[in-house]
Formats: C-alpha cells, sequence, structure tokens
C-alpha cells in the first residue's frame, strides 16, 4: 500500500522557492503533491523561473483531482486551497500544508493533519536540515511575505532562537 501523500498550497512553495528551498520538501516528505490549481497559482508570476524550479523539483508532482466538484464545498476558499483539501481527502493526506487562516480552519475542521511554512521550517531545523529560522524568517519578510509577529516569536522560541 502506497504511502498517504503530503499535498501543499501556493504560499508555502512560494516561501520555499524565495529561500531556494524547496528541496527541503523533499527532504522531509520525500514526495509532495499539488492540485492543478496550485500549479497554476505557482506559475502565474515569475513564469520562466518557477517552471524552472518545478521541473527540477520532481518531487513535487501535480495531480488531478478525481472529482473536481467537490471543491464547491469550502465556501470562502480560493481554487488553490480547495483544491488542497479535496485532494486531502479523496487520497487520505497524512499532512496539509496550508498557510493561509481560512484553509486551516477548514483543515481543522476535517480533521486534516496540518502544517505551514513556518512548522515546515521548524520541523527542518529539528532534523538538521537547516541552522537556524530566524534568518530565514526575515528573508521571507524582507521578500514581502506576512508573517503574523506573535507566531514568528512562538516559532523562534520553540527553535531556541529567541
Amino acid at each position: 500500500m502506497p504511502a498517504r501523500p503530503v499535498i501543499a498550497n501556493n504560499t508555502p512553495l512560494v516561501a520555499l522557492w524565495i529561500l531556494g528551498r524547496l528541496d527541503l520538501l523533499r527532504d522531509l516528505y520525500d514526495e509532495v503533491l499539488i492540485p492543478q490549481a496550485v500549479y497554476d497559482e505557482f506559475l502565474a508570476t515569475e513564469r520562466a523561473l518557477r517552471q524552472k524550479a518545478l521541473e527540477q523539483a520532481v518531487w513535487i508532482k501535480p495531480v488531478p483531482l478525481a472529482n473536481p466538484q467537490h471543491t464547491r464545498v469550502y465556501v470562502g476558499l480560493d481554487q488553490g486551497e480547495a483544491q488542497v483539501l479535496a485532494l486531502a481527502e479523496e487520497r487520505d493526506a497524512r499532512l496539509v500544508i496550508v498557510d493561509e487562516r481560512k484553509g486551516r480552519q477548514y483543515a481543522r475542521r476535517l480533521d486534516l493533519p496540518l502544517t505551514g511554512t513556518l512548522g515546515l521550517l521548524l520541523l527542518a531545523k529539528e532534523r538538521g536540515l537547516i541552522d537556524r529560522v530566524a534568518p530565514l524568517l526575515a528573508e521571507l519578510q524582507d521578500a514581502g511575505l506576512y508573517l503574523d509577529a506573535d507566531l514568528v516569536t512562538q516559532i523562534l522560541h520553540l527553535a531556541g532562537e529567541e
């Protein structure tokens, strides 16, 4: 029986791409699935660079939904988030990687195992894949990604980098 998949949304992919660390997905999870809408969202800007990154990151696999209409039950979510949750339910995901608040709320209601970009970076530090979390968070913020200040403080505390 194949292992239950890990499924990622766009924002964590963008964050890891900004950091030049899409390899963390491979190192932590071997393979990560993304639905078509996430693939399309990821390539919506800086298409050539991001396309090349995905071609090189063969462990990130775009996959179709078996039942695309299932996304309609996720009211208030964008297509990427809705497809992530639908795919997670279809494939009995072992983990979903979502940052957006509404998507995380739906995932919790569905009892889906959940993490986000900051949790992923914390796990990477715990496993010795990165030395420090703080500089990566600063790089994400410098690139314009919003990170909740309280969450950053909590992650830095958990990482022992206060």
